[in-house]
């Protein structure tokens, strides 16, 4: 084993025996795991880079992803594939997000003109959001249901509509990067190459969200009524259902992505498949979501892997810093957490039902984490190896991460406490 990988658990070991008492104090468990991770990578900073410039590292990330969106559609509340929430959803996934990323794209061109050539890149992995920062915040009582349920479905989908787009925008990026610093004679192979990719991924794109849905529609129907009837009649113990539960994302992520014929989105076929097994696990029951004794496994390992995420984006920050930061970077990625996203959220949802208030909070609540990582290192193992260009779409998905972090889950949550505290007393 290796050893950076060996001190990650021992790292996420310590902190699961002290996490209790910090978060008792307001001390978020991602910052701390950030922290330790950076303190580990410092000797060995290479190494660590390395270790991320791998298919392996990827995959790993992305898998994880999967068991996250996951989890977080069986938290849904509502009926249907939107919870409930169809109208806002829409909104906030076919106006809001494409607007987000055009004008994220347009700043990023203008703050970091160097990184021009990936500028549609970077916007794809900043701005679709992540509940895995912003846990204790969404437990949170003054957080209100509706905005709760709207940013756990808008987190599930945008990850899958992203996609494409990153996909068609990272081919153009690598393509043109490479024909750059080619020979001449190589220029014309690696610009068809490149238009080759663009163009399979641009007639895929809407096909992979449909197979998606189906894939996750079709695995989570059939497992949901499997484990109600044979739960009912007492085939099926609480123990059996909690594998089963922990095995159905990566089953759907495994289905969409490995099987060619199929060609689906994995992240998307992860999410549906959480939306349509909750909803036909929990059919004809009085309370409609799923005993906690089911998912007690999943949460269990939804946080360890969580953990360990935040453990490796530590060491990032330090592959991704080494050179020095550049604040046009940190003024970027604090704008792609703020105005690039409220006001594009905002202007979605006028004239919905959704209130002025609710549509502040949603704008402003839209943590970034795994997501990004995802598609961060995705683009860094894609683009030539010490570019310019890779080390920008590194250091801008770290800087957004790491303020998504304190913002939604160091300075958000205490907020809301503190809210919570003032109420307290008013409604006794």
């Amino acid at each position: 084993m290796p050893p950076l990988v060996l001190i990650g658990l021992a790292a996420v070991t310590v902190w699961s025996l002290v996490s209790h008492r910090f978060e008792r104090w307001g001390i978020a468990g991602p910052a701390v795991l950030i922290a330790l991770g950076a303190l580990t990578t410092v000797w060995n900073v290479p190494a660590f880079a390395a270790a991320i410039d791998t298919e392996v590292s990827s995959r790993v990330v992305e898998l994880i992803l999967a068991i996250l969106l996951f989890t977080d559609a069986m938290e849904v509340r509502g009926r249907g594939l939107f919870g409930g929430e169809r109208n806002a959803t829409l909104r906030l996934l076919l106006i809001a997000l494409p607007l987000a990323i055009m004008l994220a794209a347009l700043i990023s061109v203008f703050l970091v003109p160097d990184a021009l050539l990936v500028a549609l890149v970077i916007a794809c992995v900043v701005m679709p959001i992540d509940l895995a920062p912003a846990a204790r915040m969404l437990r949170l009582g003054s957080l209100p249901p509706r905005v709760r349920s709207i940013l756990t479905i808008e987190g599930g989908y945008n990850d899958g509509l992203v996609a494409p787009f990153f996909g068609m925008s990272l081919a153009v990026s690598v393509a043109i990067t490479k024909a750059i610093e080619a020979q001449p004679g190589d220029q014309n192979r690696i610009l068809d190459q490149g238009a080759e990719d663009f163009a399979r991924v641009f007639a895929n794109a809407a096909p992979s969200i449909l197979a998606a849905i189906a894939v996750g529609i079709t695995l989570g129907t059939c497992l949901g009524l499997a484990v109600r009837h044979l739960h009912r009649i007492g085939w099926a113990s609480d123990a059996g259902i909690r594998l089963v539960t922990m095995l159905l994302p990566l089953i759907a992520f495994g289905t969409a992505a490995v099987i060619p014929e199929i060609n689906a989105n994995g992240f998307v076929a992860a999410f549906v498949t959480g939306l349509a097994y909750r909803i036909m696990r929990t059919r004809g029951m009085e309370v409609r979501s799923i005993p906690h004794t089911e998912l007690r496994f999943i949460d269990e390992v939804g946080v360890l892997t969580t953990n360990l995420v935040w453990f490796m984006l530590g060491g990032t920050m330090l592959v991704a810093f080494s050179g020095g930061v550049e604040w046009a970077l940190i003024v970027f990625a604090l704008l792609s957490l703020t105005l690039l996203r409220i006001g594009p959220v905002y202007l979605s949802l006028l004239r919905s039902t959704v209130g002025r208030r609710d549509r502040l909070l949603i704008g402003a609540l839209g943590p970034r984490g795994t997501a990004s990582i995802v598609f961060a290192l995705l683009a860094y193992n894609a683009l030539p190896s010490g570019s310019t260009e890779a080390d920008y779409v590194l250091m801008i998905a770290v800087a957004t991460v790491v303020g998504s972090v304190l913002i939604h889950g160091v300075v958000a949550p205490a907020v809301l406490s503190e809210i919570d505290r003032r109420r307290g007393p008013a409604a006794n």
